[in-house]
């Protein structure tokens, strides 16, 4: 892994905040619930993942949305595999990782196989039903270099106002070229300059009731 790992403080010593970018990790109004609001049920993946099916994201984190995926994989029953990649510029600590997901039960209850692998300095993950990645880096760089293309894509990387280098048109872009053909993404932001890069990516875009607080969110899909 490299050197540079997540710098982070504690907000109430239970959500981590990424210092570099003053902003959390996860939704202060049950992470675990955003996640399967925005991510899983913005891209109709309790409709859609079937053997094979490939999940993409931008931002690992605390590895949380992995998780939600899992659950819902197993949840649903259906047999195969699907498989999941993240671009992360600066990963978390294992032990930050497992301190963060203590938060939400559910999801630490299945975490222990991935905070393993992790501690292990794998980015290769054998996951219950799930094969991942986790490509570490400056996604301006790996994201384009990469050869894959993803039939849904989470957009989670901290808010476009603290962190803009990962929501530029360019990279927006990039996501658009490694989509499938029906492929979708969904964000938890509704930012009209994110809505404007993704449809000139390509995208039909929409918005769609946001979790919690928020009162948008963003989703969309190719043609």
């Amino acid at each position: 892994m490299p050197t540079e790992k997540a710098s982070l403080d504690w907000r109430d010593g239970v959500i981590p905040v990424s210092t570099r970018f003053d902003d959390p990790y996860f939704s202060l109004n049950d992470g675990l619930s955003e996640t399967r609001h925005v991510f899983l049920r913005g891209n109709r993946l309790a409709e859609r993942l079937r053997d094979g099916f490939h999940v993409a994201e931008l931002g690992f984190g605390t590895g949380l949305n992995l998780l939600a995926l899992q659950i819902l994989w197993a949840q649903m029953g259906a047999q195969g595999m699907i498989r999941f990649t993240s671009f992360e510029g600066f990963p978390m600590q294992a032990g930050d990782m497992a301190r963060a997901l203590d938060h939400f039960p559910e999801a630490r209850a299945v975490a222990g196989p991935l905070l393993d692998q992790w501690a292990s300095g794998s980015t290769t993950l054998h996951l219950p039903g799930i094969e991942a990645e986790v490509i570490l880096g400056d996604v301006r760089d790996t994201l384009p270099a990469w050869a894959g293309q993803a039939d849904a894509w989470f957009l989670d990387g901290f808010s476009p106002a603290k962190n803009p280098e990962m929501w530029q048109p360019e990279i927006l872009a990039e996501v658009a070229a490694h989509t499938a053909a029906h492929g979708s993404f969904a964000t938890y932001t509704a930012a009209g300059a994110v809505r404007r890069a993704l449809s000139d990516a390509g995208f039909a875009v929409e918005r769609e009731a946001g979790h919690g607080r928020k009162r948008h969110m963003t989703v969309g899909r190719l043609p």
